[in-house]
């Protein structure tokens, strides 16, 4: 009988961490929607800003298609703004959110954009 105590006293234990880490991930998904998402539109507004030209007309039709792209997904705008120098990896380490952000990463791989692969 001790032994069923003990393993249903270790089962709610962990499932109780496991809580607190799913209510730390969500606190990290919501905090790249308040902190991180408006200025990585920001950046890529000014962006497109100046390399707007004749061969990149960057007009309000490819601005918005821009947004909509780096801003439709989460592991987008962490990656936007990881890449745009926005935030770096000693913010996601100190923050405490390194683990979280692979995790992201990993469940939303699909969503990320494709390496670009140079040809030598």
């Amino acid at each position: 009988m001790e032994i069923i105590a003990t393993l249903a006293l270790l089962s709610l234990l962990w499932l109780s961490w496991q809580l607190v880490k799913a209510k730390q991930f969500t606190r990290f998904k919501q905090q790249i929607e308040t902190e991180l998402k408006e200025k990585v539109i920001a950046n890529i507004i000014e962006e497109l800003a100046l390399t707007r030209g004749e061969l990149l007309p960057n007009n309000d039709c490819h601005q918005a298609a821009t947004l909509l792209f780096w801003t439709q997904y989460k592991s987008r705008i962490l990656h936007a703004a990881l890449a745009r120098e926005i935030i770096d990896q000693q913010w996601l380490i100190d923050s405490g959110n390194l683990r979280n952000a692979q995790h992201l990463f990993f469940i939303e791989r699909q969503y990320l954009p494709s390496p670009r692969h140079s040809e030598d």
